[in-house]
Parts: structure tokens; sequence; C-alpha cells
């Protein structure tokens, strides 16, 4: 990747992937977006509409295909973890080679080694975080609602340069991005903040501010016992900075996990609770908060799914 513009793909563009999407777009970059057949009609015919303080109003016209069938130089993957294998096929690994730089901004620290297993080494893996309020308000509609759309990017078998191609890209679009060393570092990173103000969001149905507040005794027991399983992982994290990170966010934020919970969707609970746990278990760390707050989560997933309405067959 060392031409100006760039060839993207995009798997899945809601509210992360269609934000960076549009502003790669926007930046004079060749996006190819991929998704199913109403998102891309919608998308085709529209274009992308973002909303954002921070950016502006604006509308991107993007490409679309319901699978890639072309050499691109860099795949970002944006899908939610619960519909990750399902969506692989829209990226099959037909269209990927040793120039094409998958990208994958998911939750959670297990998913790359699931992606090289999928498409195997010769595929270059760059794992991403980002750092964004951003939601899909229907297809092809964007709202951006944080002050910042920040990214860091790592691949511990990728070559700096073409990772920093990537990265210049994002800058240029607008997206604070840097490129780091060490997957592990950067992966659980993320998790130590995600982890505990997913999971008590989520459960108890509130937004930060109140989590901080009213529950502040098992937030910090939840931070702590991330932190540890974290630092044993190969990734040292200190507990009272991600406090006060938290303590630093506007009192209404809430996690993407607790949207979904109150929209109904499936939960990205495995991803983030069932990694912390299974990371702990191998590690031989004490996580007695999480392992009673994942309990409970999926108890109550299991619950709702049970009582779903049945679609009865003809």
């Amino acid at each position: 990747m060392t031409k100006d513009r760039l060839t993207v793909a995009v798997l899945g563009p809601g509210g992360v992937g269609g934000l960076l999407a549009a502003l790669l777009a926007r930046a004079g970059n060749r996006v190819i977006c991929l998704a199913g057949e109403r998102t891309a009609e919608a998308l085709e015919q529209d274009g992308i509409q973002v909303t954002s303080a921070r950016f502006g109003d604006f509308t991107a016209r993007v490409e679309t295909a319901t699978e890639l069938r072309e050499q691109v130089d860099a795949a970002l993957i944006t899908v939610k973890q619960t519909t990750l294998t399902a969506s692989l096929d829209r990226l099959p690994a037909a269209s990927l080679g040793p120039d094409t730089l998958v990208v994958p901004f998911l939750n959670g620290v297990e998913h790359p080694a699931h992606l090289r297993a999928h498409y195997g080494d010769d595929v270059p893996l760059a794992p991403a975080t980002i750092r964004v309020e951003s939601t899909r308000l229907a297809p092809g509609v964007i709202e951006h609602g944080s002050p910042f759309a920040e990214v860091d990017l790592t691949g511990d078998r990728v070559p700096r340069d073409r990772l920093n191609s990537l990265a210049g890209a994002l800058e240029w679009a607008g997206v604070g991005t840097r490129v780091l060393p060490d997957e592990t570092a950067v992966l659980w990173a993320k998790m130590s903040f995600l982890a505990p103000f997913a999971l008590l969001t989520t459960r108890h149905g509130l937004p930060l501010g109140e989590i901080r507040t009213r529950h502040r005794e098992e937030l910090t027991a939840l931070v702590e016992e991330t932190a540890a399983v974290s630092t044993a992982a190969g990734a040292p994290v200190d507990p009272a900075e991600t406090l006060r990170r938290y303590d630093a966010f506007p009192p209404a934020t809430k996690s993407s996990m607790q949207r979904d919970a109150e929209a109904g969707r499936p939960l990205e609970l495995d991803a983030i609770g069932g990694a912390l746990l299974r990371s702990a278990e191998r590690h031989g760390v004490r996580v007695p908060v999480a392992t009673e707050v994942v309990a409970e989560l999926r108890a109550a997933e299991e619950r709702r799914v049970a009582e779903e309405p049945r679609t009865a067959s003809h």
C-alpha cells in the first residue's frame, strides 16, 4: 500500500464501519462496502449520511457489493463478534492475498487467532481498536456522538510501512491514528477499559455516570480483576488509571452492549465476558465479581432468547 489513494473494503458498514467508510471516501479513497442486499441497495442509492459535531454533516458516495470479488489494499472488518462467522462469507479468502491488509475492529482479544486460522498466515492481519461513539440509525445513516474518533493499529507480523500507509489514510480522513507495537498490549488495553464498562452498564441498565457512583465498589472490584488478568496475559494495566478515565466520561455514556440489550439484539457477551473468564482460567487469576456478572448476564440472555416469539413454519 504505497499509493496515496487506497482501495478499501469495509465489511459491515454499521456505526463504526459506516463512519470509517464515509470518512475515507470523503478523503478521496475508493471504498467498497460489503453488506446484505437491503443495506447495499440503500448505500448505492443514497450514499452514507453522517451526522457529526466533530466531522460535520455530510453524505459520502461509496461502492457496494454483497461479496468482495477483487483485490483491495485493506479490508476493514467492522461487524459485531456475534455475526463474524457468517459475515466472513462476504470476504472470501480467494479475494485476499499477501497485498491485502485485513484489519479487524472487533471487541475482545480472541479474534486475531480465529481470523488467522480462517484465512491462513499468508494474509497479513492488523488488529485495530477504536475509541468512538457512533450509531447506525438506519442503513447508510450514521450518527457520530463522541467528540473524538481515535484508532490504535497494530500487527506483530505486518511490515511497519504497510501499517503506516493505512494510518496515513485514516489520519488524512480525520481519524486520529497511532501505529503501536505488541498486539497483546493493544487488545488488552481496550479490553481492560471495555469489559467492566460494558458488563456493568448492561447488568444494571444504567449509564456510566450512575455505575461509577451507585455501584462504585463493584466497578472498582471488576476493574481490578480485569487489570490482573490483563497483566497476567502480558499487558500490564493500572486499574486506578482506568477508573480515572471512567470518571472523565460524560455521565450519560452508554456501552454498545447496553444499547444492544435495550434493543433486544444479541450481546457480545462471549467475546468480552467469556474471553475475560477464559483468560483468567488460563492464567490462574481469581475473578469472582466477573464470574458472577457474566453468569447473570448469560442467564438473562438465555431467558430473552427463550421468550422470543417463534415464527411458525408453514
